[in-house]
């Protein structure tokens, strides 16, 4: 993998993006912009995208083993990892959106609008909506995650319903503008790090949920228990009325005491 470099990142954003104008948007194998410019900054030799490993195509194959960029649902790629799991080790890349800026396109003219910065900040908890799709391959000896943090630019057709088009309508096409920073996570104790210091012995997940900042829903602090428990961070402590109890387990103490 690449070393962290902020300013190579956007040395590689500028060259990928200035060829698809040059090529009139067309990219290769029909692939958005964002998921080109995070396979070319982590492997600059083309030559080595898309090669085949058994019955399926590695974003990247070089000597660090397989590196695939999924700007999308982990769940879905679940049979193409297994199968790579077992003959290499396999970095998966997966971007997470902290500042947003976004631009409405006329489906009709093609006209833009100036690009206006989303009030939503995001954070690494966002990512684990998507960590939830392969629990049981999280602590898998050959996979590493990698969280990369983006400040991203959004184009969104003005094709959907209410508001001037805006409700319901699709995502065109999306850019970075900035490398924020990247989080490796490939033990337990990587996950760890997930479980706010300031909670007592045992908590509930309102208590979790407003230590870690997350949303009280399913995609905010249960996406986060459900990775915790799959990692084997966090465990069942009874009830209290009729609120579950959480607790560190043993194994992320002896992490804590290190």
């Amino acid at each position: 993998m690449r070393t962290f470099d902020p300013e190579q990142f956007i040395e590689v954003k500028d060259a990928v993006l200035s060829t698809e104008r040059e090529q009139k948007g067309i990219g290769t194998l029909g692939e958005k912009s964002l998921h080109r410019i995070l396979k070319t900054y982590y492997e600059p030799l083309t030559a080595l995208h898309e090669q085949k490993l058994g019955r399926y195509v590695a974003d990247i194959l070089n000597e660090d083993g397989v590196i695939e960029v999924q700007t999308r649902s982990l769940s879905v790629m679940r049979k193409k990892l297994e199968a790579f799991l077992e003959v290499t080790h396999v970095t998966v890349v997966h971007p997470v959106v902290h500042n947003k800026w976004v631009a409405w396109v006329d489906p009709e003219t093609g006209e833009a609008t100036k690009h206006r910065k989303s009030p939503k900040t995001g954070t690494l908890y966002d990512a684990f909506w998507e960590l939830g799709g392969i629990p049981d391959l999280l602590l898998h000896p050959n996979l590493t995650l990698c969280l990369v943090m983006l400040d991203m630019e959004e184009l969104r057709f003005l094709d959907g319903w209410g508001n001037g088009g805006k409700r319901g309508s699709s995502r065109c096409d999306r850019f970075p503008r900035a490398l924020l920073s990247e989080t490796f996570l490939s033990s337990r104790s990587d996950y760890a790090v997930f479980l706010p210091d300031s909670l007592p012995d045992v908590f509930t997940r309102r208590e979790l949920a407003s230590a870690a900042n997350v949303r009280c829903d399913r995609r905010g602090v249960d996406a986060l228990i459900r990775v915790l428990k799959a990692t084997n961070v966090l465990s069942d402590a009874g009830m209290r009325g009729r609120e579950k109890l959480y607790q560190r387990t043993d194994e992320c103490k002896q992490i804590d005491q290190k």
